[in-house]
């Protein structure tokens, strides 16, 4: 039998992902268990909740009802101050950062993975905005505390992209990649390819649970270009600026002209690449006919699609159909398990 230890975990943000996290640890409770690890929620923080810590563990059942959390929690576990106080208050072994992306600096996002390692915790995220603003200083710290920086759920929800080559493909070189990595303009491209205006299609995405209210990062490239910065940092390890990757969203598109290449038998794809050339990389995200010989033009709805070439193996493909909610909770929970088997004393 294993030893059981038991982990205080704390929730920042507290929207799709995590509400999700929170069912899927309960629901992998056992298997957990096999593994000798325990866990109780002592911290959940947002901007309509605020700061909210219990050492001794929130009600798990509570959380499930977010609809009525503000009435849930008593004053006593309700505190000010900010996100060092908390992880404190909380007592956390791990935090779970699930705040939205600024393209920017990545803040406060990139703040709050730096708070938990100096307090001690693991930083799991599911936030694009620290591996690209602040990865390399971040993952400095992670190790001078003898901790986990893990953001396994940023690109292709819970897939290991990045795990598969830091952890089962060790001294291979990656030249470079092509796929296709944002949801929401596959989803509209495929909405406009069946006769919609692009209007309706955004509508269609929204009404899926793909698109946000505000697409912007989406429907002008952001948020592919942030994911090609993050594998090109992370997987190709070479530093490489946001403002680098040469960007162009799909707003410019009309229904005739996506109508028009499909029946051409080149439907259009926002297509990400990089490339290593000399001692950078070149990175760009466009949309692109891509002929139906090409596996990247049978990419529909919310799937996603990624080729990366390495010097051993020319084309490794990594697919992922049309997953949901519970594959990026898994990429945090499979981050979280990584983190407290891997690291010195946990």
């Amino acid at each position: 039998m294993k030893a059981i230890r038991s982990y205080n975990l704390c929730l920042l943000g507290f929207g799709n992902v995590n509400r999700t996290l929170v069912r899927l640890l309960t629901d992998r409770k056992s298997d957990l268990l096999a593994r000798g690890i325990e866990w109780r929620i002592t911290g959940i923080a947002s901007r309509r909740l605020g700061w909210i810590a219990d050492p001794e563990g929130l009600d798990a059942a509570a959380l499930s009802e977010p609809s009525s959390l503000s009435e849930r929690f008593p004053s006593s576990h309700r505190m000010n101050g900010n996100v060092h106080e908390w992880l404190r208050a909380a007592k956390a072994d791990a935090l779970f950062e699930a705040t939205s992306l600024n393209v920017d600096n990545g803040r406060p996002a990139v703040d709050h993975i730096r708070a938990a390692l100096e307090h001690g915790a693991h930083a799991i995220t599911a936030n694009k905005g620290p591996i690209v603003h602040a990865y390399g200083e971040l993952s400095e710290l992670a190790e001078a505390k003898h901790k986990r920086f893990l953001f396994e759920s940023t690109v292709m929800d819970g897939i290991p992209v990045f795990s598969m080559f830091r952890d089962n493909l060790p001294a291979i070189h990656v030249n470079g990649f092509r796929g296709i990595l944002n949801s929401t303009t596959n989803v509209i491209l495929g909405g406009m390819e069946k006769g919609l205006s692009f209007d309706a299609a955004l509508a269609e995405a929204r009404e899926l649970g793909v698109a946000e209210t505000d697409a912007t990062h989406d429907l002008e490239g952001w948020d592919a270009a942030v994911k090609v910065a993050a594998l090109v940092i992370v997987v190709m390890g070479v530093k490489i600026p946001l403002s680098a990757v040469r960007r162009q969203g799909i707003i410019h598109l009309t229904g005739e002209q996506v109508r028009a290449a499909r029946s051409g038998g080149t439907p259009y794809k926002l297509v990400c690449r990089a490339k290593r050339i000399g001692n950078g990389v070149e990175a760009t995200v466009a949309p692109e006919e891509v002929p139906l010989s090409d596996p990247l033009a049978w990419v529909a709805g919310t799937s996603s699609i990624v080729y990366f070439e390495t010097d051993i193996f020319p084309g490794l493909c990594i697919t992922e159909e049309n997953p949901g909610l519970y594959a990026t909770a898994y990429g945090m929970l499979a981050d979280f398990v990584k983190a407290v088997e891997t690291s010195p004393g946990t």
